[in-house]
């Protein structure tokens, strides 16, 4: 046989009991990341189902829906979030810079997710591990209204490279997630 020779690693997916997850219960009484999603006027269920999914999954503490946002229960919502609304905190808001004062007041850093002047890129958010931080995502055609912008402590913008100028909210949700968790060493 050659030193060359090849190896054959197989790859079987693992059975859900196998991947180790929390119960629901569980979760709840889970350490959360000291970061809540706010949803500013997001339209779609599908992306708001979707934004439950993906804080589950990050451990993220909380939910804050705004403005035209639908809530659960929602079979909509359900379809996309697959149960994560039933584990991950929510609340609900009528107007988001209103959610956004009662953030601040709270002790959260916010942080649009948006792409303005001065925005700072996502790899480079000087985040610290001790503070809270609460990331808006806007709407799919109108982004994070410009008043809770001018709300913001900070801004973040993801790096594109294409010739579209945005990503879908979940998409940006999942991305900014990811990004955070491993900024703040929980990846």
């Amino acid at each position: 046989m050659s030193i060359f020779a090849k190896i054959i690693i197989m790859y079987r997916k693992l059975l859900n009991s196998e991947l180790g997850r929390l119960s629901r219960e569980e979760y709840q009484t889970s350490g959360k990341m000291h970061i809540t999603v706010v949803l500013d006027n997001v339209r779609s269920q599908h992306n708001i189902g979707a934004a439950f999914r993906t804080a589950d999954a990050f451990s993220a503490e909380k939910i804050i829906l705004c403005g035209i946002c639908a809530v659960p229960p929602s079979p909509e919502i359900h379809k996309s979030a697959l149960g994560a609304e039933n584990s991950v905190a929510w609340e609900y808001h009528e107007k988001t810079p209103e959610a956004v004062r009662i953030l601040k007041e709270h002790g959260y850093e916010i942080i649009s997710v948006e792409q303005t002047e001065n925005s700072t890129m996502l790899d480079k958010l000087p985040l610290e591990k001790d503070k809270k931080y609460a990331l808006v995502f806007g709407n799919e055609v109108k982004g994070v209204s410009q008043d809770v912008v001018d709300m913001s402590d900070m801004v973040a913008e993801i790096p594109q490279f294409g010739t579209k100028h945005s990503l879908n909210v979940s998409v940006s949700i999942g991305v900014v997630l990811w990004e955070v968790s491993r900024i703040m060493g929980r990846i």
